[in-house]
């Protein structure tokens, strides 16, 4: 009945929230489904994946080994309201120490410094706060206006330069400049009224 209805959640986010919700049960009710999630967050894990591992060839193939992983693991995930993204990241980063830990048992060093850094493991805690971090980042990026989000991906997650990306688009560099500008603006904007929103709900729970 309508006067059962719950109240319509009114904060920034919630239906992106919602939908991403839907895609994760609909997924754990038919395996199936998990197509939807892998094309909403292929890019985004590669790009994690990509930054850290430099070699394209192994980040496709741990890609691809985090999305088998979390497909198996779907069943028992439980929606907690943190980023679906968070979780894929906090396997990402779990795969890639699992690798560096092998990779050192398989070669013998004579000190950690023969060991390529960005295959090192880092502190669970701290990968799990950048995880975060990273995934507040790209849920904000997928708020921006359509050309600006181009932007900054081409320019951030792809590494590619203005004149390519001006190529891509088939816009002025001076365009593209304007747009990484707002684009990068307007994140500024969200990142700080969501530290104050973070701070603000700390206070009322200390």
């Amino acid at each position: 009945m309508a006067g059962n209805e719950p109240a319509k959640d009114t904060r920034p986010g919630a239906d992106r929230e919602a939908e991403e919700r839907r895609l994760i049960e609909a997924a754990q009710r038919d395996p199936v489904r998990f197509a939807d999630l892998y094309e909403r967050y292929f890019e985004l894990v590669y790009a994690y994946i990509a930054r850290r591992l430099r070699d394209r060839n192994e980040a496709e193939d741990v890609t691809a080994e985090v999305f088998h992983k979390a497909l198996r693991s779907l069943p028992r995930f439980k929606w907690t309201g943190a980023p679906f993204a968070a979780w894929l990241f906090r396997i990402s980063a779990n795969m890639i120490a699992d690798r560096a830990q092998r990779a050192a048992r398989e070669r013998t060093v004579g000190s950690d410094d023969d060991v390529p850094e960005a295959r090192m493991p880092q502190p669970q805690q701290a990968d799990l706060e950048q995880s975060e971090r990273r995934a507040s980042l790209f849920r904000q990026i997928e708020g921006l206006a359509e050309d600006q989000r181009r932007v900054v991906v081409m320019r951030f997650a792809e590494e590619k330069s203005i004149r390519e990306i001006a190529g891509v688009l088939g816009r002025s560099e001076g365009a593209v400049k304007q747009l990484q500008f707002r684009a990068l603006e307007k994140l500024r904007e969200r990142f700080t009224a969501e530290d104050r929103e973070r701070t603000e709900r700390r206070r009322r729970n200390e």
